[in-house]
């Protein structure tokens, strides 16, 4: 698409003096910015200009027209079973797609998880699965498709060809200082599930010290604004706000993490990973119109675990193989006695990345093995000195700056204290339920 009346220093200017960007302006400089016309240092400026004074809706959902606009769309037209898909904002222990996906797909619809991977101190869904011996996160379309088909879901690696624009300003906000931009971190989003091609997408929007977005007010607004979007761009779409002060589940590290999905799956693992992911399941079957499904009954009855093993075989991965496991363990006292009423998630966060199990360039690689199994959660009580947090790595060197990370992280407290709630509220486009 060529439009040769415009510059992208004309454009920089308009949104640095606070203007509206026409739909045809932003196609032209996100078009001319993936073929390499408009320079790294001009979309640099962009963007700070985006993040300083903003895009209201309109051009929000222009900006992500446009980025889909800038690659290809995954064909899922005639699949037999309604499409949904789950997005998290990303957390400390979030291994929810590991249990949702099978769950979601046993319970009739196809689920097409284009996932991605850990950096810095949150996890990524693909490196937890390649802890399973031969699975690929690579698939072509038509093995996308065909295990759709057959197994009714998928986790996989999003195609380069999948919104290029969003591949390069992705990269580009990481090192510019502009991430933190609403609008561009929900047109991020949504540009890569709408390029998809499923017709339903449900959020799950975290708050809290693990969380991208810390503030509450500041997740509903990123919750709504997503919203926004996807009906703009025909998305059935809602949000679960959700709690990431505190990891998810007991285990953070990537095959750990794998072995507590399975727990979970087999009707063994922690409350809080299976309330949040039934809740989910709940909104994903409700977008497809499978009212008459119970997903609890569904997790209990065994067949979201065997919908599991079908789609780690279908890509590849033997889910009876022995996870990979560190050389080395070492467990932190707890400092006092009483009930535990916080264990900080960025703490733990950072602390299983340094043994390990995260990457701090795209380029490192990860430990499998390596990570952080929580012994005590907020709202258990404690004695002084019995082993609260276990450090797990195939580096010993790596303990000590693993528990530089973890001072302060956890507070004891004389009296009882409740935990979290698991969902702090529903959001359905400005509306909180």
């Amino acid at each position: 698409m060529q439009h040769t009346a415009h510059t992208a220093v004309e454009i920089i200017r308009a949104k640095r003096d606070g203007h509206r960007l026409s739909a045809e302006r932003i196609s032209w400089v996100l078009d001319a910015y993936t073929r390499g016309e408009v320079a790294e240092e001009q979309m640099s400026a962009l963007a700070m200009a985006i993040l300083l004074q903003g895009m209201d809706e309109r051009e929000t959902a222009d900006w992500t027209r446009a980025m889909v606009d800038s690659g290809e769309v995954v064909d899922l037209a005639g699949l037999e079973r309604p499409t949904v898909d789950k997005h998290s904002t990303g957390g400390v222990g979030d291994k929810i797609t590991l249990v949702l996906t099978p769950l979601v797909a046993a319970c009739g619809a196809a689920v097409p998880q284009l996932s991605g991977r850990g950096l810095g101190h949150t996890g990524g869904t693909l490196d937890k699965l390649e802890s399973l011996p031969g699975w690929r996160a690579r698939l072509s379309a038509a093995e996308l498709r065909r295990n759709l088909e057959e197994v009714g879901a998928v986790i996989c690696a999003a195609d380069e060809r999948i919104a290029p624009a969003d591949r390069k300003l992705y990269a580009l906000r990481d090192v510019t200082g502009t991430v933190e931009s609403i609008p561009l971190i929900a047109s991020s989003i949504m540009s890569k599930k709408k390029a998809e091609g499923t017709d339903a997408l449900v959020l799950d929007v975290k708050c809290g010290s693990g969380a991208f977005v810390q503030q509450r007010a500041e997740a509903a607004l990123l919750a709504d604004t997503l919203i926004s979007l996807g009906t703009a761009t025909g998305l059935r779409t809602s949000a679960l706000l959700t709690p990431m002060s505190t990891p998810l589940g007991r285990n953070v590290g990537n095959a750990l993490e794998v072995a507590e999905a399975v727990r979970v799956l087999r009707g063994e693992g922690p409350a809080d990973v299976t309330e949040l992911t039934l809740a989910l399941a709940r909104e994903m079957i409700d977008h497809c119109g499978l009212s008459g499904v119970d997903p609890a009954e569904v997790l209990s009855s065994g067949r979201a675990l065997s919908r599991w093993e079908d789609l780690v075989r279908a890509q590849g991965g033997d889910p009876d193989a022995e996870l990979p496991e560190a050389a080395h363990v070492r467990t932190v006292p707890a400092p006092a006695t009483g009930w535990l009423a916080a264990l900080d998630a960025y703490a733990v966060g950072v602390a299983a990345s340094r043994l390990g199990a995260g990457r701090t360039r795209k380029e490192d690689e990860v430990r499998h093995g390596a990570g952080v199994r929580c012994l005590a959660k907020p709202g258990e009580r404690v004695e002084s000195g019995q082993p609260l947090l276990e450090l797990h790595t195939d580096t010993p060197e790596a303990f000590e700056r693993a528990l530089a990370a973890l001072e302060g992280a956890c507070e004891v407290t004389d009296g009882p204290v409740d935990p979290e709630p698991v969902v702090l509220e529903r959001r359905t486009g400005g509306s909180e339920t």
